[in-house]
């Protein structure tokens, strides 16, 4: 009896493993203020200008960019991974002006490894900023500003290219490192053939990739 009951046991556990889904991971988000106009939201491929503070569940401030560093607000392109899963996730419409906080679970963070002052397994709690919004080097608008040789194709040097003007039209260095990592991640996404081009094709954005 007992062998029988055991192996009902475990096909049912087989049946809710392979039949249902687990549930996802999932950000909680808080508007903390919003302005009254929006004259665009923001989206995966664009880049956000962001200020933003960083506290552990015991409400340990880690981070703030108010505070530290050179107490510039930082920019990063939504939706390539070049920050957390949860920011990627919890930074979606948002407006310029517009403070969030989001509750971020270590699935979304930084695991089971942890990294510098967050320990492993740590939920994390962003009060997030956003300064500006901008085209992103992915966004459909910016694919023939970006084709200098119109050839409807897309060189590494085109989209390096393409950053460096952006950034110095909006008053901000030039940054080659994080304009090379930019471009490689890009091209990782979207030069499908790797042929070291991103044709017009490749170059349509998938949100649901992401």
């Amino acid at each position: 009896m007992l062998l029988v009951c055991l192996s009902l046991l475990c096909t049912s556990l087989l049946v809710f493993v392979n039949g249902g889904k687990l549930p996802e991971a999932e950000v909680k988000i808080t508007v903390l203020h919003k302005p009254f106009l929006c004259h665009r939201k923001s989206k995966y491929g664009d880049i956000l200008l962001v200020h933003h503070e960083g506290y552990l569940a015991n409400g340990t401030k880690f981070h703030s960019s108010y505070t530290q560093g050179d107490k510039q607000p930082v920019w990063f392109t939504l939706g390539i991974k070049e920050v957390i899963s949860g920011w990627d996730k919890g930074l979606q419409g948002m407006c310029a002006g517009e403070k969030r906080r989001l509750v971020v679970p270590p699935a979304l963070a930084y695991g089971k490894e942890g990294k510098g002052k967050i320990p492993p397994e740590a939920t994390l709690t962003f009060n997030i900023e956003v300064m500006e919004i901008r085209n992103g080097p992915r966004s459909h608008e910016s694919f023939q500003e970006m084709d200098l040789n119109d050839d409807w194709k897309l060189s590494k040097l085109e989209v390096k290219e393409y950053l460096r003007k952006e950034f110095e039209r909006h008053g901000y260095p030039p940054n080659d490192t994080h304009h090379e990592q930019m471009v490689e991640d890009i091209f990782k996404k979207e030069d499908e053939n790797e042929d070291g081009f991103i044709s017009s094709r490749e170059f349509t954005y998938k949100h649901d990739e992401l």
